[in-house]
């Protein structure tokens, strides 16, 4: 679907700003999850609960890459023109805001 027949002035751009700024949020979620292991790890918190935040820890650095792809394919898609973004798109960047939500909301529950 294109969306040719509008103006939308500085509309791509602000969207890229935004995507960016959710990028760089989410990663400090990840960065929040990873000390949260850590600190387990280093709390010798027990093999179970070293196993859980771990598997917390990965989840939410695979959906962080996943949204870093989706953030620059969408840039990509944007510089060519103003293009409405794909369903498939909005699928995949939903499912991995909510894994990444549900890893954090984890890893804080597992934390002491």
């Amino acid at each position: 679907m294109s969306l040719a027949g509008r103006d939308p002035g500085l509309q791509a751009e602000r969207t890229v700003l935004a995507w960016r700024r959710t990028l760089l949020t989410l990663l400090v979620v990840d960065l929040f999850v990873w000390r949260s292991w850590l600190a387990e790890a280093a709390a010798d918190g027990g093999p179970a609960g070293m196993v859980f935040q771990g598997i917390c820890a990965a989840v939410a650095a695979a959906a962080t890459v996943v949204l870093g792809c989706v953030v620059w394919f969408r840039s990509r898609e944007l510089q060519a023109g103003p293009v409405a973004p794909s369903t498939r798109l909005i699928r995949v960047s939903t499912v991995s805001v909510l894994l990444l939500g549900a890893a954090a909301l984890a890893a804080v529950a597992l934390g002491r």
